[in-house]
């Protein structure tokens, strides 16, 4: 009984074995990189404004002079020019708190808690002979400063840029964006950037904040295509692409056409690309494939990127 067992059990092993190895090679190819940085905690929205309890002369609360000191001037007889000082002095506080509070509940960039924020994320897909653009995305990666918010505002612009003067490779797109405030803005934008990063095996070169990893492309091992690699005349085939992915958060509201043509894509990337330092909160560009080596098939296209519209 068990040598009749034996024999559909090794074959089940090795099919087992066969296919699982098939698998990992698949996951492996899909590699890639990363540029951007930010943060929606540091906006300019955020300053700081003097507490309810304390003026900035000091006459309210734990500081200057208060209203210990005015009672003996208004309730005992006190009076003069001192005293109306004091009293133009405290009248000051009050405005300037109402003000204050009256400026809270402003919905413009740049004024109040939670001002609106818009979060925008755009998709190209591009036939694989494009892969002079990877080789100019990889070097934005090795040499951008995504440490500033003018370097991040440089690097959307050249991104899109980049994307801008490749239409012949267009073949996919996709584009949508969100207004909130700032509170919900964070999450929307990590939800966005964090489903593209999950799609990756491996990020083999990012550059976030300033944090360089990777610093030259990596080549995987085997023989997995020719798609990425930068030296050499190498062919790709038909079935072979590259997706770029902009997630972006801005100050002020900002609107994306629906992409179903390659003119609504041009405007999508050039409404990103105009975004300038002042507003732009945070930006993350991620791009796959990204190794030398890689391809990314149509299959990939289908499991992965569903929501990607012929252009």
């Amino acid at each position: 009984m068990f040598k009749k067992l034996l024999k559909p059990l090794a074959i089940f092993s090795l099919v087992a074995v066969l296919f699982f190895s098939q698998v990992d090679g698949v996951l492996a190819a899909r590699s890639g990189g990363r540029i951007g940085g930010g943060s929606f905690r540091s906006s300019p929205s955020r300053s700081y404004s003097p507490s309810p309890g304390r003026s900035g002369g000091g006459y309210y609360g734990g500081g200057g002079f208060g209203f210990p000191f005015l009672i003996p001037f208004f309730g005992f007889g006190g009076g003069g020019l001192f005293s109306l000082l004091i009293f133009m002095a405290l009248a000051g506080f009050i405005f300037n708190s109402i003000r204050s509070a009256i400026g809270q509940g402003q919905d413009e960039p740049g004024y109040g808690s939670n001002p609106t924020v818009s979060v925008a994320r755009l998709q190209v897909g591009l036939l694989a002979q494009a892969r002079n653009l990877q080789g100019d995305l990889d070097r934005m990666a090795q040499t951008a400063d995504t440490g500033s918010a003018a370097g991040r505002a440089q690097v959307l612009q050249e991104a899109t840029l980049a994307l801008l003067r490749h239409p012949e490779y267009w073949a996919y797109g996709s584009a949508e964006s969100e207004q909130t405030g700032m509170n919900s803005a964070e999450a929307k934008f990590n939800q966005w950037a964090l489903a593209e990063r999950s799609k990756f095996a491996e990020e083999t070169l990012s550059n976030v904040n300033n944090q360089l990893i990777g610093g030259v492309a990596p080549s995987l091992p085997g023989n997995q295509g020719t798609l990425v690699s930068q030296t050499g005349d190498l062919t790709t085939t038909d079935n072979e692409y590259i997706v770029v992915t902009l997630v972006v958060g801005t100050l002020g509201k900002i609107q994306l056409p629906k992409v179903n043509s390659p003119e609504t894509l041009r405007q999508a990337l050039s409404r990103l690309g105009s975004v300038g330092s002042e507003q732009l909160l945070a930006v993350e560009i991620l791009w796959t494939p990204q190794a030398s080596g890689d391809t990314l098939s149509t299959d990939d296209m289908l499991a992965y990127y569903p929501d990607l519209t012929l252009v």
